[in-house]
């Protein structure tokens, strides 16, 4: 193991979060150098610090191992969160350090669970911070990385194999090394889209900025107490809906959407399932809480049923009503699409929709091999044939998924959770969405929950992140290393 190679690379990481705390200085100043400069200033130059050193005393060398590519993204991930915690722990106030891990861990990952029972008295600067730890997680720190190293680096390809699931890959029709540079240009250009969205509609600027990072990233942390309920205004709303949807569909489609100046690419089986999907649970959420009085008019309703499936399905967490008083079906329905969420190639968490839609045509095709044993059934995506090769590593990952959400169900109920919130808190920090029910709703905070558990949410929400896989790989290799 290189580790020389190793912290070379991870420095450019630590450099990108560095960029966004000086960025967060400057909104500091020109907030009239609100309460969080000092802390920011010293955040940077710890980070900056610790991120410059290995290129000034590691020479730069194109030679990369896989062991040593799947340590670069744990460990590039991991010390995110580290050096993305300090602008919180130095500013105080409600951020102990278990607090402020919380908050960085649930920003990079994109969760937007928060612990901050008042987010508005957060200044402005921190605010800002807050919010680009979704932007850099929603890009991810490896995608970053990836786009500073030279194309023509071994690293790259590597890398971008390991960063990049097979799922998401599948739909690009280009190079690897291409793959990189479309995901960041739809995800920049998403953004930005919402960032002019929420001005056109009314948004204060430092509060459009941070929401359009958020959005992008499909995160949630907002700059209000009450989320996107506290705009109280219907185009606000629709901008969130509008972009939290292109957020969660396949970035590689949206790009080929643009470029061929058509909606063909959007013709394929996935979407088709993933877009009916959030069309029938938002019907029967809508329903369901017209008939329980949780809404004026069957038209709210609607408008809160639509919105609220679409920021669980594309693991955002922004909210414009509290499900407290919600009955059961609808709070077990966005659950349930909090596991499945949106699409591969997408900055959303959970299984993704593909991987479910394998999982049922799968069934499907065992069923029909029971009633029909003589027969060829093939699993069929689209025009591409599915064999078992292509199959089992997603109906793999399915089954991980689910052994891991049913022990962190354990291990929440051991560290003293309420049965409600054991249950639903592995779902919404695994699936990266954030707001759950109960205390933990859409509404709500995790700040009441065990301090054992708090850290137990941020293992599953890095865990989902970065889809299971090399942080095991990691263990396997430490241990591996032990036996010989």
């Amino acid at each position: 193991m290189n580790w020389k190679v190793i912290s070379r690379n991870i420095g450019y990481a630590l450099l990108v979060s560095a960029l966004f705390m000086l960025l967060s200085v400057f909104v500091s100043v020109i907030e009239g150098n609100d309460s969080a400069l000092a802390a920011l200033i010293i955040s940077f130059t710890i980070t900056f610090t610790v991120g410059i050193f290995p290129f000034i005393f590691v020479r730069k060398t194109p030679a990369i191992t896989l062991k040593e590519g799947y340590v670069i993204i744990t460990l590039s991930w991991f010390l995110s969160f580290v050096f993305g915690m300090l602008p919180y722990a130095l500013w105080g106030g409600p951020f102990t350090l278990q607090n402020a891990w919380f908050e960085s861990v649930s920003g990079f990952t994109t969760t937007g669970a928060t612990v901050l029972e008042n987010v508005e008295t957060l200044p402005g600067s921190l605010l800002f911070w807050r919010s680009s730890t979704h932007f850099i997680g929603g890009l991810g720190v490896v995608v970053f990385l990836l786009l500073i190293i030279p194309n023509s680096s071994p690293i790259r390809l590597r890398l971008t194999n390991m960063e990049l699931s097979s799922l998401s890959r599948g739909a690009y029709s280009s190079r690897p090394n291409k793959t990189v540079y479309i995901f960041a240009y739809v995800y920049l250009a998403i953004c930005l889209g919402a960032f002019v969205g929420y001005l056109l509609a009314g948004m204060p600027l430092l509060d459009a900025a941070c929401h359009a990072m958020s959005v992008g990233a499909t995160g949630g942390f907002s700059t209000r107490n009450m989320s996107i309920a506290s705009f109280n205004s219907r185009p606000v709303e629709f901008v969130t809906m509008l972009f939290m949807l292109l957020s969660s569909l396949h970035f590689g489609l949206i790009y080929l959407s643009v470029i061929n100046r058509s909606l063909k690419p959007f013709n394929n089986p996935v979407t088709k399932f993933y877009l009916g999907s959030v069309v029938v649970v938002s019907l029967v959420v809508a329903v369901s809480i017209r008939l329980a009085s949780c809404a004026a008019s069957f038209g709210d309703a609607m408008w809160q049923g639509v919105f609220q499936t679409i920021s669980v399905v594309s693991t955002s967490g922004f909210a414009i009503a509290d499900n407290v008083s919600w009955p059961v079906l609808p709070n077990v329905l966005l659950l349930f699409m909090a596991v499945m969420c949106g699409c591969a190639g997408s900055t959303t968490g959970g299984v993704k929709v593909d991987r479910v839609l394998v999982f049922i045509k799968s069934i499907s095709r065992q069923v029909y091999r029971y009633l029909h044993p003589s027969s060829v059934y093939e699993v069929r995506m689209g025009r591409r044939i599915l064999h078992h090769p292509d199959i089992y590593p997603h109906l793999l990952y399915l089954a991980l998924y689910a052994v891991i959400l049913a022990f962190s169900v354990l291990v929440f109920l051991l560290t003293g959770m309420s049965a409600e919130n054991a249950f639903a808190a592995p779902i919404t920090c695994l699936g990266n969405v954030g707001p759950a029910i109960g205390e933990i709703g859409m509404m709500g905070n995790f700040n009441g929950l065990p301090e054992l558990s708090k850290f137990f949410c941020t293992v599953d929400m890095f865990l989902g992140r970065v889809e299971i896989y090399p942080v095991l790989t990691v263990f396997a290799m430490i241990f591996d290393g032990q036996k010989r």
